[in-house]
């Protein structure tokens, strides 16, 4: 109470001030046209009071004085306004509204008050390019919605709003394609998210053309309002935007007044909640409670128009052509139809007429599987029957049964299975109107009302029937969808292929735009479930009131669903039958087994070979698995079992890959977008043991757990041999979570595992992977997606090079090559290197070398080490050190130093004995010579003196002494044991030629 009584004693003050200044300028009275009313901010019991505003200070005297007012909780119906001066609900006038305690966003010609578009900045770089960054990015109106941005940035639509009780926010929108990230969240005047779900946060897809409702809880006090997109498409194509329309809130304060009707919108009746367009034709200006009708004659108008525009002379742009059902005579024709609404005026000069029916002509026949009981239209077989469409329904013959699904190759009514529709973001126009039309050998796109309208072609299969010899197979397809069709367009059309699971959420298969040749596209149904396909076609995204490509058309000349359940049969496929004589009912094959054409029995597939689907019966059917591949229990697929051997001359060589773990990954990068958005590109290979990667999208499906997600049960999950998704980390988005998206297939099928560098057509391209020695070779493993794409029609190719690096970890690392960072270089054919210690070869006896160590106390050790570089892991290990006896350098050492002591004694001993005869010797022979000077003693015959006159010069007798020999000095011992004890001494004279003493 304290703060109503300073509030009031305020007023007075203020009140007093505006009587004196009235006293100066005069004494009018104020009347309520010079005052209106507003409610003060609610204290903290909840009071309020009402108080009078003058429209211009000091106009007046005699302002009314403040009252009590209602409480703050208080508000009025929805078509009721808070009449101030009575302080009661009244309703609103016709020609208004009013959402009562709510507001209401519908028209979006500009950004309302109080919104605001925010581009999350990634980095800042003063020296970018404008053009390159996300300043452009924004959330756009567009009349009737808000359109979002179409590039990677991350952009928030922000609004901001304080609520007096609790309420709720509702609000319309299209999010047809996943490559944008669609999410609301609400934060509070703190900035502090509020508690919210995964389902009330991330947006579900729609359907093209399907608006959605969303509506949130909220709290009271201040909630801001998140609408954030940002795109996760790394490629140059365009997504979809999200499109946003009627934003309403409810729980905010009391209105004092109603909304007038927007041109071209009315209310009739007092107290409306909302205003309705204006039917075709008419118009209405603001705050209209009738719309005025137009001058059909010249002028015409489309729903909800503020004015009239005039009719143009027509042209071949203002009418189609199309096709009459068969009638009884079983005729049909072409007929021409003005584009409704008719917008052209006939009849004057330049307006082109409307072309004459043409002539009837024979229909086309029934398409395959109906027959025609002499009506005008095409009925299905029977069950248990086929047909090609020209001849009556039959019987299957024995050993047979019925194909069953659906066969369109004939257009004379659009078949009972499928129908067509248009529609536009921006405007109803085309509602109602046919989106396709059927030209006898093919269906195409219709008229349409605008250019940028979606015209729609859908089938819906409520689920699938495998054969009754496949129905016990476990292979991962149950039924495909094939059609062929060509696109003839002039400005940026774009086609749609889509699909829908279970009515859960529309996703986009493929798309394709402008010109394109006639092709057949193919795409495979791996779950049974109920499926619609959809074909969208736009001639343009540009919104425009003119006509310009009327004449851009796809067709599209056939379309085949196989295995339906509900459908019919075009033609009998063998079966096996029973083992039983008595019955000729067709059984189900075991897993892995084909049909024996000649026995019609089942029979299993050879080792190490897989059943190829949609093969004839026979044993063909049977391919085999790839070098060192083999096939699991079903012959379903081939697979790696972790083992791999190579023989190369006399060396064979072993692997064992099962260290290296099932499935391995990589997060290659990061990458950047031309915007800045940092992105990641995650692999995961399932290399061997049977063990698949699973790749998943953690934003786009919510309604699928965790636990199915991670077993790849997801609608958006692929489970394959190698898969890729594309990763945006957290930081830099806004986002409060890594988001996973765009997960696709690489590989699903194994060709085989070798060392060569080629293999069924692919290549693995080992200069991408310079190696460094040769000694262990690498270990290619080849792998193929048969899904073609618009890309790759021949499908995508993966190649897995394992190089042994003894240096590295068991679980190694993955790598991509340095010149194409993505895994590929071309979109289409992907190459990983997986470098691991567990890719070296298994160990044997020539990884390994003998060391042997020196004897020691009569033992010796004998040690194995490896080669190096060890290029080599598991199979054998080192053996044991061995211990042996042997004879050690000590004993030949101390054997040596003997022999050498006894040659030394011996040598030393010789040589002393030696000495000491030949002293004797000359001893002795030093006698002699004394004797013979001194006496003369020789014999007679010669003399030993010198006689006179003769000169000693002219003597030429010698004394030779001859030193004997070792050997004969051994001899001469060896005679003095004989009793032999004299020594020879020769003489050399001129008389005799020798003397000698003995």
């Amino acid at each position: 109470m304290r703060s109503s009584s300073w509030f009031v004693a305020n007023y007075a003050l203020i009140l007093c001030t505006l009587r004196l200044i009235d006293g100066a300028k005069g004494d009018r009275l104020c009347s309520e046209t010079d005052y209106y009313y507003e409610y003060t901010e609610c204290d903290s019991t909840g009071s309020r009071w009402r108080v009078p505003i003058p429209q211009s200070p000091g106009a007046c005297t005699g302002l009314p004085e403040p009252v009590r007012g209602t409480e703050c909780t208080f508000s009025c119906e929805a078509g009721e306004f808070l009449e101030m001066s009575a302080q009661e609900c009244t309703p609103c006038a016709a020609g208004s509204y009013s959402l009562g305690s709510g507001i209401r966003f519908d028209q979006w010609d500009s950004m309302p008050a109080g919104f605001s578009s925010l581009a999350t900045s990634l980095e800042y770089n003063p020296h970018r390019d404008e053009r390159l960054t996300c300043n452009s990015s924004t959330w756009v109106p567009q009349g009737s919605y808000l359109e979002s941005n179409r590039d990677e940035c991350t952009v928030s639509l922000i609004y901001a709003v304080h609520l007096k009780k609790q309420g709720s926010v509702s609000f319309e929108y299209q999010y047809p394609d996943n490559n944008l990230l669609f999410e609301f969240f609400i934060q509070n005047d703190q900035c502090q998210e509020m508690d919210q779900s995964a389902d009330a946060k991330w947006l579900k897809l729609t359907n093209h053309g399907e608006w959605a409702t969303h509506t949130v809880d909220l709290k009271s006090g201040t909630n801001i309002l998140y609408w954030r997109t940002g795109g996760v498409l790394m490629m140059a194509k365009g997504v979809k935007p999200v499109l946003l329309k009627n934003v309403q809130i409810e729980g905010v304060a009391y209105t004092s007044e109603c909304f007038p009707c927007q041109p071209g919108s009315l209310s009739r009746v007092p107290g409306s909640t909302a205003c309705d367009p204006c039917p075709r034709d008419t118009y209405a200006g603001h705050g209209a409670s009738s719309c005025t009708p137009c001058n059909t004659t010249t002028q015409y108008a489309a729903e909800g128009s503020a004015y009239c525009k005039y009719r143009t002379p027509c042209s071949k742009k203002d009418y189609f052509q199309f096709h009459t059902a068969c009638d009884n005579e079983g005729k049909t024709q072409v007929i021409y139809k003005w584009i409704e609404p008719k917008i052209c005026v006939d009849g004057v000069t330049g307006a082109e007429p409307l072309p004459p029916r043409g002539e009837k002509e024979p229909c086309p026949p029934c398409n395959p599987g109906f027959y025609n009981n002499d009506t005008a239209t095409c009925s299905p077989c029977p069950p248990g029957t086929y047909s090609d469409g020209m001849k009556p329904c039959d019987r299957c013959p024995a050993g047979t049964e019925p194909s069953l699904g659906y066969e369109y190759k004939w257009w004379n009514i659009l078949p009972a299975n499928m129908k067509t529709s248009c529609f536009n973001v921006g405007n109803s126009k085309c509602d109602g109107m046919n989106g396709w039309e059927v030209a006898r050998d093919h269906i195409q796109s219709g008229a349409g009302s605008s250019d940028n309208d979606y015209l729609i072609l859908n089938i819906h299969i409520p689920g699938f029937k495998l054969p009754t010899s496949m129905s016990s197979r476990s292979g991962t397809e149950f039924g495909r969808i094939t059609f062929e069709f060509e696109m003839v367009c002039v400005a940026d059309c774009e086609f749609y292929f889509m699909m829908d699971v279970n009515r859960k959420s529309t996703t986009v298969v493929e798309s394709w735009e402008r010109t394109k040749a006639r092709q057949t596209y193919t795409h495979v149904m791996t779950q049974n479930a109920s499926v619609s396909y959809t074909w969208a076609f736009q001639r343009t995204n540009q919104p425009s009131d003119v006509r310009r490509y009327v004449n851009d058309v796809v067709r599209i000349y056939s379309i085949s669903v196989s295995n339906a359940v509900d459908g019919v049969a075009s033609r009998c496929r063998a079966c096996a039958l029973s083992t039983q004589p008595s019955r000729s009912t067709c059984v189900p094959c075991p897993p892995g087994h084909y049909i024996d054409a000649r026995t019609s029995q089942c029979t299993e597939c050879p080792r190490n070979t897989y059943l190829v689907p949609h093969a004839a019966p026979g044993p063909d059917a049977c391919k085999p698995c790839g070098p060192a591949s083999k096939s699991d229990e079903d012959h379903s697929l081939c697979f790696s079992d972790c083992h791999f051997t190579h023989t190369e001359g006399n060396v064979t060589l072993t692997y064992d890959f099962g260290l290296l773990g099932s499935v391995g990954s990589l997060m290659n990068g990061p990458s950047f977008t031309s915007k800045g958005t940092k992105y990641f590109h995650l692999f995961k290979i399932g290399l061997c043991g049977g063990k698949m990667a699973i790749c998943t999208d953690n934003v786009t499906d919510l309604s699928i757990t965790d636990s199915q997600r991670e077993k790849g049960e997801g609608t958006s999950a692929v489970k394959t041999f190698i898969c890729q998704s594309t990763i945006i980390p957290a930081s830099g988005r806004g986002f409060h979570t890594a988001l996973a998206s765009q997960s696709i297939n690489l590989a699903d099928t194994l060709l085989g595992v070798t060392v060569a560098s080629t293999l069924d057509g692919i290549r693995a391209r080992p200069e991408l992977y310079p190696q460094t020695t040769k000694k262990a070779p690498d270990v290619n493993f080849y792998y193929r997606s048969l899904e073609p794409t618009s890309s790759c029609e021949l499908g995508r190719s993966a190649v897995v090079t394992l190089r042994c690096n003894a240096e590295e970890s068991t679980k190694g690392e993955l790598s991509v090559p340095s010149q194409c960072p993505a895994g590929t270089c071309d979109g289409c054919a992907f190459h990983f290197l997986w470098e691991s210690s567990a890719a070296c070869p298994t160990c044997t006896e020539r990884d390994y070398h003998q060391i042997e160590g020196a004897c020691k106390g009569g033992h010796q050790d004998l040690l194995y080490v490896w080669t190096e570089p060890k290029l080599c892991v598991g199979g054998l290990s080192l053996p044991e050190k061995k211990t042996l006896p042997c004879e050690g350098v000590e004993f030949w050492v101390r054997l040596g130093a003997a022999l050498g002591a006894f040659t030394a004694v011996l040598l030393v001993s010789l040589t002393c004995y030696f000495w000491k005869k030949n002293k004797r010797l000359e001893y002795k022979y030093s006698r002699l010579v004394i004797s013979a000077n001194k006496e003369c003693e020789m014999p007679g015959a010669d003399s030993c003196a010198v006689m006179e006159g003769e000169n000693e010069g002219d003597m030429e007798d010698e004394i030779v002494y001859t030193k004997p020999s070792l050997l004969g000095k051994l001899k001469a011992i060896a005679s003095k044991g004989n009793g032999e004890h004299y020594e020879h001494v020769q003489l050399n004279s001129s008389h005799s030629k020798a003397l000698v003493w003995s």
